[in-house]
């Protein structure tokens, strides 16, 4: 299973979603580009098949949230699941270029502390062998 797989995952409820997602291979980094909400049911459950697919093909996995500006407690549950299916497997899960609103619920959730949360994607992609925590 690798992009084809990927790709198959993000056209199944694409057209209802409120959240589009864009997978890119760079090296051995997968990026996942958000664009959206990150919200209770198809949005968080979308995004979790496609971090959980990615993860079985890389062992490092970028999300660029720069698009993504409401996130909500399912959101963040799903997160933690796709942050600990990283950890249980030996990869990184990488969060890039977070909105403000959504940074600002990561920090009243004390969830920030957990990610590794990079400015930019650039940054982000730039950070192989550096750990750095944003909060």
């Amino acid at each position: 299973m690798g992009a084809a797989t990927i790709a198959a995952l993000l056209r199944t409820k694409e057209s209802k979603l409120k959240l589009s997602l864009e997978t890119r291979h760079l090296g051995d980094v997968i990026v996942i580009h958000c664009e959206g909400r990150i919200v209770y049911r198809d949005e968080a459950s979308a995004l979790t098949r496609v971090v959980t697919e990615a993860l079985k093909n890389t062992r490092e996995v970028v999300l660029d949230l720069e698009g993504v500006h409401r996130i909500d407690s399912a959101g963040l549950g799903e997160m933690a699941r796709m942050l600990r299916a990283a950890d249980a497997c030996g990869s990184r899960l990488k969060l890039a270029g977070v909105h403000p609103k959504v940074m600002q619920v990561l920090r009243l959730t004390n969830l920030a502390s957990l990610f590794e949360i990079h400015p930019s994607l650039v940054e982000a992609l730039d950070s192989r062998d550096e750990i750095t925590h944003i909060a």
